[in-house]
């Protein structure tokens, strides 16, 4: 799948993602305003009912025998703050407001009543004196004829915390599509991430490909070469001729084996199918004979390798083969990712439960963001100005799996340009497991 594909289908994911936010946003908003407006009505129903019954004709002469006879100021209370109201039978208005909005409207008292007298545009009497203000400015009221004057006079009721209310009654809904749009984004997002790995895998992949077909060409060609050779009749008739094409034919068969033997390895250490072969070993000895034979090819570029082997004791429990091509992988890493002369300090030392190998160079560095991927299988790091560098993408990826699988751990310190610096660590002992 090429980029441009890709970068469409993340696109147009994208806006239909935010599409579906908004309309979940605009529903919401909508859901909560029709709330309300049922809630208002459910109000004003109530507040009827509560009218209703409070001027009830059998009731009627004992809750409103007289209205308004006096102005009282400077009292304590709301109803002396403003007006005073005889004979309005407060207890039997306050059991029947109770029995409307707490019973009915499920409120647990959490609301303020009064009478207002808008005529004047002053409280005559209310609940609660700490929402005298709101109460005046409430939009839910319904006329209260219980004054003979009965203009102008009417029971008011105001909702500190109505939008609490109305959002109680709808937390359900509310967080089941919070969660419904979560899931949506992380599942967007998660499709993304899972989408760009799968490209990065691809053309990982294409590389491998690529490479192997190219470090299987040039041993091919080689040995297609020699046994062309040989089949000559100068060359047959010299013995040193023979022998040295049927030497070439040999290498290059030996160097094709063990690249093959490379690919094989995925498989084997993806599932784990392999078996280590332990044993007391000299781990000084295999360095000094992996080192000998990367001099040639130092020599050539004019480099150097410096050894420090100052592990005591520097015998471990481990695979030979398999840590013989620990050491040589890491050791043709520092060699190949180095611009000039290679330079390469192999270290060794120990404490009291292991050995701790540190093999050093000063090629082209690893920068920071490379550090999570370089032990991923196929992962080639970047070269930059550094070309012709040749491999699978599998050497760390192989000695992460196999250093582990001894029970030790890998470490990396680097710096981009100026180098970069392996340290792994093998246990005494192969039932310890780690440092």
């Amino acid at each position: 799948m090429n980029k441009k594909i890709i970068s469409i289908i993340t696109i147009v994911s994208s806006l239909s993602l935010i599409g579906v936010v908004v309309i979940q946003l605009l529903w919401a908003n909508y859901a909560l305003e029709l709330r309300g407006e049922i809630f208002n009505n459910r109000v004003q129903v109530f507040l009827e009912e509560v009218v209703s019954k409070i001027t009830d004709v059998n009731s009627f002469k004992e809750t409103c025998k007289s209205c308004l006879l006096s102005n009282k100021e400077n009292q304590n209370s709301c109803t002396k703050n403003f007006v005073k109201v005889h004979n309005i039978n407060m207890p039997k208005l306050d059991s029947i407001m109770k029995n409307e909005f707490c019973n009915k409207m499920k409120l647990n008292k959490d609301y303020v009543y009064g009478i207002i007298d808008y005529e004047n545009n002053k409280l005559l009497t209310c609940s609660n004196n700490l929402y005298n203000k709101e109460l005046l400015k409430s939009y839910h009221t319904y006329p209260f004829p219980c004054f003979k004057d009965n203009e102008n006079k009417y029971l008011a009721i105001y909702f500190p915390n109505q939008q609490t209310y109305i959002l109680n009654r709808m937390i359900l809904l509310l967080i089941l599509s919070t969660l419904f749009l979560v899931v949506v984004i992380v599942s967007f997002i998660l499709t993304i991430l899972t989408l760009l790995r799968q490209k990065k895998l691809s053309e990982m992949k294409s590389d491998f490909v690529n490479n192997m077909t190219h470090e299987f060409k040039t041993p091919i060609s080689t040995i297609s070469l020699a046994s062309e050779m040989l089949t000559k009749s100068n060359v047959l008739e010299s013995k040193e001729k023979i022998l040295q094409y049927a030497n070439i034919i040999f290498d290059e068969n030996a160097r094709l084996k063990s690249q093959v033997e490379q690919v094989l390895q995925i498989s084997v250490l993806d599932k784990r199918d392999f078996k280590l072969l332990k044993k007391d070993i000299d781990i000084h000895e295999i360095i000094e004979t992996v080192v000998e034979n990367f001099q040639l090819v130092v020599q050539q570029r004019d480099g150097i390798i410096n050894l420090k082997l100052d592990a005591k004791p520097f015998h471990i429990f481990a695979d030979p083969t398999h840590f013989y091509h620990i050491i040589s992988n890491l050791i043709d890493n520092a060699i190949k990712y180095s611009s000039g002369a290679p330079t390469v300090a192999i270290s060794t030392k120990s404490n009291n439960i292991g050995i701790i190998i540190t093999i050093e160079d000063e090629g082209i560095g690893i920068s920071a963001e490379n550090f999570k991927y370089i032990y991923k299988k196929l992962y080639r790091v970047p070269t930059g100005n550094l070309h012709n560098v040749k491999g699978f993408g599998l050497g760390l990826y192989y000695v992460k799996t196999m250093t582990e699988a001894h029970g030790g751990n890998i470490k990396l310190r680097s710096e981009l340009n100026k180098g970069s610096a392996f340290e792994i660590f093998f246990p005494f002992n192969h039932n310890i497991n780690t440092q």
